[in-house]
């Protein structure tokens, strides 16, 4: 069996889009049944160095959404950061990322597949081809800025589990 751009893509950011979209969900509820303000995590860090929550959430959108933009345009050009938002508007923003992603076809994502697709880091220039950038690029940044998003989640208090991260697994049929 092969493997196609679009199962290795799409789907994959999916399934963890539609997992953030739920455990932002379960901690919302848990905000309102400890009486926290949610828009107090927007701010917080695991560490001084690290990006901040609502940096997270919108990593999460621009390396899965943008990075799926990119096979097509060869160039990663996400919009401008957002930057600090409420809480509702970062579910809002995983929630537009969900139906972005829905929007790709098969046919249209397989179509970009051996192209040649560069990125520049500041002076650094990366070249890739449309596999090499969402393997060895765009997935783990990706994962990267999901799991830690749930861990500043899990740091204050937030009931969340593994499964809660895994979301729903593409298992095959019995």
């Amino acid at each position: 069996m092969s493997t196609f751009l679009y199962d290795l893509s799409v789907p994959t950011f999916l399934q963890t889009i539609r997992s953030i979209g739920g455990f932002l969900g379960r901690a919302a509820t848990h905000f309102a049944d400890t009486g926290v303000d949610p828009d107090s995590v927007v701010n917080t860090r695991l560490f001084d160095d690290m990006a901040p929550f609502h940096f997270q959430i919108e990593a999460a959108w621009h390396h899965s959404v943008w990075r799926v933009e990119a096979l097509r345009t060869g160039t990663f050009t996400p919009p401008a950061l957002v930057g600090p938002a409420r809480f509702a508007d970062l579910q809002a923003m995983i929630g537009k990322a969900e139906m972005a992603l829905e929007a790709f076809t098969p046919n249209e994502i397989n179509g970009y597949a051996g192209r040649h697709l560069d990125l520049q880091i500041g002076p650094r220039r990366l070249a890739f081809t449309s596999e090499s950038f969402i393997l060895s690029f765009s997935l783990p940044n990706f994962h990267f800025h999901a799991v830690t998003a749930y861990d500043i989640l899990r740091s204050r208090g937030v009931p969340l589990g593994k499964r809660d991260y895994e979301g729903r697994l593409r298992t095959r049929p019995p």
